[in-house]
């Protein structure tokens, strides 16, 4: 697993920062990606292959006091054994107090615009779900009405203990995604009913199967819903295409659902 930011500073006090500064063509990371480089470590990726393995093996001399360059501009094509056909321009220059100061001040701005996730149940898929979304560039929340199940969760996981969790769903920002995977159906169905009348969530899904679906549906229609809000209902989360339900293979499916979802939400958005 890859330790944090302050793990991997505190085990390497002397790094190099390498961060993509421009870009042409093809490339497989973006100007402002960045990676730091230690004697034995390193820390994120600017995007792995041939062009990386230099970047890393420049960084290394850098700190061996053997030479290396504070600017490289590296053509990404058959003279280096790759094939995006871009060229991507780097700088390598020692991650100093000041430099890191810079880089997580950068890192806070870029996650105050992160799509938000909310998990509502810890079970054995929510607590599958809040390990798979951890890495992501998202700001997942766990909902739960047990304490002893948030226990459960990944170190550092945002989590909100409540008794009535479908009164959350006003707080919700418009653009987020809402997953309902609670131990009482009864209570899903209250979530859900309360997702489902706002137009504004980019993705609402729900642990569960086609009977359920149906119940729900049913449920639905009889407390008032429209029966439009259906079509914005994922039941069951997973997909059908991968039968196999271990609660990992639910979530890294459910999770590409999710991504998809939240990027086409943000495509309307700004058109």
């Amino acid at each position: 697993m890859t330790p944090s930011l302050e793990i991997f500073l505190t085990r390497n006090p002397a790094a190099i920062l390498i961060e993509i500064i421009g870009t042409q063509g093809s490339t497989p990371r973006e100007t402002g990606t960045f990676m730091l480089v230690s004697e034995k470590e390193i820390w994120g990726t600017i995007g792995g292959g041939q062009f990386e393995f230099m970047a890393i093996g420049n960084a290394r001399e850098m700190l061996a006091g053997k030479g290396g360059v504070e600017f490289m501009d590296i053509p990404l094509g058959p003279e280096i054994g790759q094939c995006c056909g871009g060229r991507t321009q780097l700088r390598c220059r020692g991650a100093t107090p000041e430099a890191i100061a810079e880089l997580k001040r950068r890192m806070q701005d870029e996650t105050r615009d992160w799509p938000e996730v909310y998990l509502f149940g810890a079970g054995h898929v929510g607590r599958a779900l809040a390990a798979a979304l951890k890495p992501l560039p998202l700001v997942t929340t766990v909902v739960e009405t047990r304490q002893e199940e948030l226990e459960e969760l990944p170190a550092d996981t945002q989590t909100r203990l409540v008794a009535m969790p479908e009164a959350l769903i006003s707080d919700i920002p418009p653009g987020a995604a809402v997953l309902i995977l609670t131990h009482d159906h009864a209570l899903d169905f209250l979530i859900a009913k309360e997702a489902l009348a706002r137009a504004d969530l980019a993705y609402v899904g729900m642990i569960g199967s086609a009977t359920k679906r149906a119940t729900f549906s049913h449920w639905l229609a009889r407390e008032g819903g429209e029966k439009t809000w259906m079509d914005r209902l994922t039941l069951p989360i997973g997909g059908a295409t991968v039968k196999d339900k271990r609660p990992e293979v639910i979530a890294a499916m459910t999770v590409a659902d999710i991504l998809t979802a939240l990027t086409t939400y943000r495509i309307r958005s700004s058109s």
